[in-house]
């Protein structure tokens, strides 16, 4: 049996269903949230700026994709630190979804990831201050800076 699955320019799969601001399907009808694109290249400053803007937007399931284009094309000694960026940005989407439980794994799990950069933390990025964020923000639900 094969099943057609929708796909993207590149013949990767994608739903392309609409999504609203929290990165939820909606019906192929209905109007959705305009997504970033995927697999785009940025600086640091580009990426902070872009994700910053999209969480004060209250659309942190984007500033996830911002962010895992990040941790997919920065060097290695990062990996960690914008992998656990996304992370946070996908557990503050679960905390606005009502999911407490998903929001604090995904919480817990990028302040572990971005805890190892606080004592040199690159490009201006406040990572105790991210890390004490993390770890009260399941039910807080405000985004966080990324930058002091």
């Amino acid at each position: 049996m094969t099943i057609d699955r929708d796909r993207d320019a590149e013949g990767r799969a994608r739903n392309a269903r609409p999504r609203d601001a929290l990165g939820r399907p909606l019906p192929h009808d209905a109007a959705g949230e305009e997504r970033a694109p995927e697999g785009v290249v940025r600086t640091p400053a580009e990426t902070l700026a872009q994700a910053q803007a999209l969480l004060d937007e209250g659309r942190p399931f984007h500033a996830h994709e911002v962010l895992e284009d990040a941790w997919k094309s920065c060097p290695e000694a990062e990996r960690q630190l914008w992998r656990g960026l996304a992370q946070l940005a996908v557990g503050l989407t679960h905390a606005m979804r009502g999911n407490a439980r998903g929001a604090a794994t995904l919480l817990e799990r990028g302040a572990g990831n971005l805890a190892g950069y606080a004592d040199d933390a690159p490009h201006g990025i406040d990572v105790a201050g991210l890390v004490a964020w993390a770890r009260t923000a399941a039910e807080d639900r405000r985004p966080p800076r990324l930058r002091a």
